[in-house]
């Protein structure tokens, strides 16, 4: 494994792991990939490096800031998909954001199936006895595992 692997599984478990426990991630995440990004791009291409790891950044934020705008996603997410942007570079990253989409959509699947369980279980929804703050908790569903293994899907199955 390179570099470029072992950053994206550190920032990746750093990511899941605060959004997991958290539901929020934290603001050093992104930029250690951000960081780690720029500097394997450069370290590998030099010059023509940066530039990737720029254009990467820019899309990796273009690509989920229409749902942030839409309120479908928070602002950690677009953030970290920016920071993989850097370390992926443009082509990369488009291929990591479908990955993303379709990891996303089993994980909301099974979230939604697993709530549904709970709820029938319990017998009844049983959102009476939540906070606000609970109940926006437990209908969100966390973004940063998805991205994270969109991330790693895309470099291993890199030709």
């Amino acid at each position: 494994m390179n570099t470029q692997v072992w950053i994206a599984i550190l920032v990746g478990l750093a990511a899941v792991m605060d959004d997991l426990w958290r539901r929020h991630i934290a603001n050093w995440i992104p930029a250690a990939a951000l960081a780690g990004g720029f500097g394997w791009q450069i370290g590998t291409a030099g010059w023509p490096g940066a530039l990737s790891a720029a254009l990467g950044t820019a899309a990796g934020f273009a690509v989920f800031l229409i749902f942030f705008l839409l309120g479908g996603m928070g602002g950690g997410d677009v953030k970290l998909m920016a920071g993989f942007g850097a370390l992926l570079g443009p082509g990369r990253l488009l291929e990591a954001a479908l990955w993303t989409a379709g990891v996303g959509g089993i994980l909301a699947v099974c979230a939604i199936g697993w709530k549904a369980l709970r709820t029938r279980m319990r017998g009844g929804p049983g959102a009476e006895e939540l906070s606000p703050e609970d109940k926006d908790r437990a209908a969100s569903i966390p973004y940063a595992p998805a991205i994270a293994l969109g991330v790693w899907l895309s470099l291993v199955t890199k030709s």
